[in-house]
């Protein structure tokens, strides 16, 4: 893992291909705790491309120096991800 929260990254590899290939990421809180919004695509083997945009909200722990994942939330389309961002904007509009 990393021992700076701007050095965390998603993107993973497997015999030479990169699976998991992070296209953004959005540093929400740093601390002792650490959220981050990520966007990636995923290597569709069948189809020999990378998948729709996807995107998951991760949080990590310091401990000892390092960070580590203590929970993720995937969002599973783009239609979910537009309900969350309607409903984060209608809550925070209503509070103003």
């Amino acid at each position: 893992m990393a021992s700076n929260v701007d050095d965390i990254t998603i993107t993973y590899e497997e015999e030479g291909v990169e699976i998991i290939k992070q296209t953004d990421k959005r540093i929400l809180s740093r601390g002792a705790w650490a959220t981050i919004l990520f966007k990636y695509q995923q290597w569709e083997r069948a189809r020999g491309v990378y998948g729709a945009d996807r995107y998951t909200i991760r949080r990590y722990r310091k401990r000892n120096g390092e960070y580590m994942q203590q929970s993720k939330f995937n969002i599973s389309s783009r239609e979910q991800a537009e309900k969350i961002i309607d409903a984060l904007l209608d809550w925070t509009r209503k509070q103003s």
